[in-house]
């Protein structure tokens, strides 16, 4: 009997959209079937599981996918779900699955399995010029499998769109500093090839560069009441720092007087801080 398992990452277009990709191994079989059951299997974030199945239609749109689902408002893009389908059954299965321990990614609870690198890409920037900086890092730079990326600093300023002259090169230092000081963003050596792509570590042969490195901050769900906040008081934590980065003397010596220990190799120390949009 045929039978396909994929999982899928869902993007923002994927919830707007009420749609879900389609395992390839189904497409002959269901392309021409009208209505395709869809049952949609998910434990919301109080640990309530719930059943629904939806009456879709399998479409292409650059990829076959499945119309007509309705998400819980508690899956976030970059959520991963598992489609399951068995040629002879009457619907084709997905499910989320929960997270043993929810995670705050950047401000953001998740409670679900997600794909860090489409959490990255799927960022919004909101209207302030560190939101503008931070969105051409996560949206234009070089991204790796655990949601971190990177971005030449050289050109920044046109990525970003906060003006040109004296003013906007203001403007740009300053949002890079807060970024960096929140935790978000290091500066770090790397290189880039005759097309301006960036490799970081630097790629033997290239040219040498100055980039800007982010990694996902990854913090403990809190007390219920701060759920959901986008400005909040951030308390002080260790971070791990991109391979071959090391903590500035200032950081090592503000965690050796706040913490007193010695901050380990390879990690640095944000202090207390306000972060918001």
């Amino acid at each position: 009997m045929r039978t396909a398992t994929r999982r899928f990452a869902l993007w923002r277009a994927d919830l707007a959209g009420s749609v879900c990709a389609a395992p390839e191994e189904c497409v002959e079989v269901l392309r021409d079937a009208g209505t395709v059951p869809v049952a949609l299997e998910h434990r919301d974030r109080d640990g309530t599981a719930t059943r629904e199945v939806f009456a879709t239609t399998l479409h292409q749109d650059g990829e076959w996918q499945f119309g007509g689902l309705t998400w819980p408002d508690d899956i976030l893009p970059g959520t991963v779900v598992t489609v399951t389908w068995q040629a002879g059954k009457d619907e084709v299965v997905v499910r989320t699955t929960p997270l043993d321990e929810p995670v705050r990614v950047d401000g953001i609870d998740y409670f679900h399995e997600y794909d860090p690198r489409v959490v990255t890409r799927e960022f919004e920037p909101g209207t302030s010029n560190r939101g503008q900086v931070l969105y051409a890092v996560r949206k234009q730079g070089r991204i790796f499998e655990d949601g971190s990326a990177v971005l030449p600093e050289e050109g920044l300023a046109v990525r970003c769109g906060l003006g040109r002259g004296a003013r906007g090169a203001f403007l740009l230092r300053h949002a890079v500093d807060q970024l960096i000081r929140e935790g978000y963003l290091t500066r770090v050596e790397g290189s880039v090839d005759s097309a301006a792509y960036p490799s970081y570590p630097a790629a033997t042969g290239q040219k040498q560069a100055d980039l800007l490195f982010y990694a996902p901050l990854i913090e403990e769900v809190p007390d219920p009441s701060e759920a959901g906040r986008a400005d909040h008081l951030v308390n002080s934590f260790v971070r791990k720092l991109p391979p071959g980065a090391h903590a500035s003397e200032r950081q090592q010596a503000l965690h050796e007087q706040i913490a007193e220990t010695t901050l380990e190799p390879g990690y640095t120390f944000v202090k207390k801080h306000h972060r918001g949009q």
